[in-house]
């Protein structure tokens, strides 16, 4: 089998695993307890813990919470992060040089990426509130 072809069918099957695994067992239960301020299904009360890339971009860009889709921005920070996990172990493992060199890059692609693509998505969420 094709080694780049090998490396595309894991870049998609580690994008549907970490979204999976991101957005229900992490982000969705975050969500949830945020909403019902504390209480869970059984009525236990727990701490509330807030979604740090939620806190992030409305602290860098300024945005008002209660004007913001959460369900619909778990989504996106979800689908970012499994994206960014998914390329980066993707061309981390394509490449032919030793272990060493490979997690250089690998942690460089990593915060490249993540700074640009949430950047990106911040502005968006900019321009959507400005609109409003």
């Amino acid at each position: 089998m094709n080694e780049y072809l090998l490396s595309i069918y894991i870049f998609i099957g580690l994008l549907i695993i970490v979204f999976l695994i991101d957005y229900f067992l992490i982000n969705k239960k975050k969500l949830n307890l945020i909403k019902n301020k504390g209480l869970t299904k059984k009525g236990k009360k727990k701490k509330i813990k807030s979604i740090s890339e939620i806190d992030y971009l409305t602290m860098k860009f300024k945005l008002n919470k209660k004007n913001l889709n959460m369900d619909r921005m778990i989504i996106m920070i979800s689908l970012i992060n499994a994206f960014i996990i998914s390329v980066v172990s993707s061309i981390a493992m394509l490449m032919p040089f030793a272990i060493m060199w490979q997690l250089i890059v690998a942690f460089a692609l990593l915060f490249g990426l993540i700074y640009a693509l949430y950047e990106i998505y911040g502005r968006h969420l900019k321009k959507e509130e400005e609109k409003k």
